[in-house]
């Protein structure tokens, strides 16, 4: 059963991971009546399309996969060939990189938001505690905001859809933090590029996601679960 106090629509895209369950749960918190986007694009790290169907039932919310064939493959989360790598953050955008995966995903968000009539959707992307992914900064956010008004009917009309990212600009440790406090069940999620049946703890996704419990004192409960 949905949250009956919800007033608002919104579409929240769902990695399965630590950043997007926290938004999911934040926009619940709003009071938003959430359908959430899932996406299956060739991913290794399969793990986490499964962390995102449970995480979304468990916030009682209606949810699509959406399954693409990237046209290109030039990144160690979608080549086999291509070994993940462990955590550098020397500043070099890492091989884990997809090329323009937010602006896909946002773009086929932007469209189903439009054809039902919502114009919120969230996005759990972050700036701080970050691989440096071009399509994950405030830049990218602000630009493809204003591209949407010009390119939309809703934006045409006046009605407007809005990228939403409460995350931009907190780190892990925050992020964590905020999890708790929404109820987040973090036991659900899964952050490892590699996908295995325990996370890594050396790409670096992983090490960022450690990052945030370490610092909040905690075990992240993806290793005993």
């Amino acid at each position: 059963m949905r949250h009956r106090l919800a007033s608002k629509k919104a579409v929240v895209l769902l990695s399965g991971g630590l950043d997007s369950a926290t938004t999911l749960f934040l926009a619940k918190e709003k009071k938003y009546d959430v359908t959430c986007l899932i996406f299956d694009y060739g991913q290794k790290h399969r793990r986490e399309i499964i962390s995102a169907k449970l995480i979304a039932k468990k916030a009682k919310c209606d949810f699509k996969l959406i399954k693409l064939k990237m046209p290109a493959i030039a990144s160690s989360l979608l080549d086999k060939k291509i070994k993940i790598p462990e955590a550098h953050f020397s500043g070099r955008i890492p091989s884990t990189y997809v090329p323009a995966r937010n602006l896909i995903f946002l773009s086929i968000a932007a469209s189903f938001a439009e054809s039902i009539g919502v114009d919120s959707i969230f996005i759990g992307a972050n700036a701080i505690d970050f691989s440096g992914y071009p399509d994950c900064r405030a830049q990218f956010f602000t630009s493809l905001n204003k591209t949407i008004q010009v390119g939309t009917r809703a934006g045409v009309e006046g009605k407007g859809i809005k990228i939403l990212t409460p995350l931009i600009k907190k780190s892990k440790k925050q992020i964590v933090k905020l999890g708790l406090k929404l109820g987040v069940p973090f036991e659900l999620t899964w952050s490892c590029y590699k996908g295995a049946k325990i996370p890594c703890g050396i790409c670096e996704s992983c090490v960022l996601r450690q990052k945030g419990f370490i610092e909040n004192y905690l075990i992240d409960p993806a290793l005993s679960s």
